[in-house]
């Protein structure tokens, strides 16, 4: 994977937030790549629980000052990053205080996901590519992992379907076993169809559940990750039906093999 460029989007990152795993994924991928040479970028929210003096976390100004428009109205991007120790692997976060200063990541004390969701989602989703776009940092692959980074996969093949500098770039989703319950905001698809994303493409997300939000990323996925090994019958059955390049869950020991493999023979 020498000199290829991956940009890992991930919902959680370890070691920002407790291990599970979509985190502890989102971590060993980038570094595996990271040892063999490639070049990569992680990007995750800046959720308010995140301990900002203990990770080291700074604001780059030169990238954040810019305003992104959820539902018809202008929400400012904070840019932060922080490197993880000993790995020399940069990982950047989106930020914006009315969506990610609250103390938790999902949900509230309760256990009742934030109303917002599905608002804070798409922000995430056009906060990275802005981001990459004013780096200038033009990805190979963009691999994305968790449901709060999935509407990436759609807002690339729609939003930004015609930025030359993603011409070349292919999409990867992982998908995982179910991590919410209920659903997100009901009007979730027409704020993004406020973003010009054609109804139809995403019809799936008028009932904006856990699998229906995965169903909308394999859909707008150039290849697709088996990221459990339990997951559900439906997504299993929806990945092989989808008759686009997959690779089944794969244990820790065969890992850096896979995916190498993977990368390189079925996405590029």
């Amino acid at each position: 994977m020498e000199d290829k460029r991956i940009l890992f989007v991930s919902s959680e990152v370890v070691p920002y937030l407790a291990e599970n795993e979509v985190s502890s994924t989102s971590y060993d991928l980038p570094k595996m790549i990271n040892d063999q040479g490639g070049q990569i970028r992680i990007f995750m929210p800046r959720y308010g629980n995140i301990n900002e003096r203990r990770h080291q976390l700074h604001e780059v100004i030169r990238l954040s000052g810019m305003n992104l428009v959820v539902n018809d109205l202008d929400m400012p991007l904070i840019i932060k990053v922080a490197s993880i120790p000993k790995e020399r692997i940069q990982v950047y976060f989106i930020d914006n205080d009315e969506y990610f200063k609250r103390k938790a990541t999902f949900a509230d004390e309760e256990g009742n996901l934030f109303p917002d969701n599905d608002e804070r989602a798409i922000f995430f989703a056009k906060g990275v590519i802005e981001t990459v776009k004013k780096l200038n940092w033009v990805p190979d692959i963009i691999h994305v992992h968790g449901w709060m980074a999935s509407l990436l996969p759609v807002y690339m093949k729609h939003y930004y379907k015609n930025d030359a500098l993603f011409a070349d770039t292919k999409v990867v989703t992982s998908i995982y076993s179910q991590s919410f319950d209920g659903t997100l905001a009901a009007d979730l698809s027409s704020k993004m169809q406020f973003d010009q994303i054609p109804e139809e493409a995403i019809n799936v997300l008028k009932s904006p559940s856990f699998t229906n939000i995965m169903l909308a990323a394999i859909d707008h996925s150039d290849a697709v990750v088996i990221g459990s090994e339990n997951l559900s019958d439906e997504l299993t059955k929806y990945i092989h039906a989808a008759k686009k390049p997959f690779l089944p869950f794969t244990d820790k020991e065969k890992f850096a093999e896979a995916y190498t493999n993977f990368y390189k023979n079925q996405v590029l």
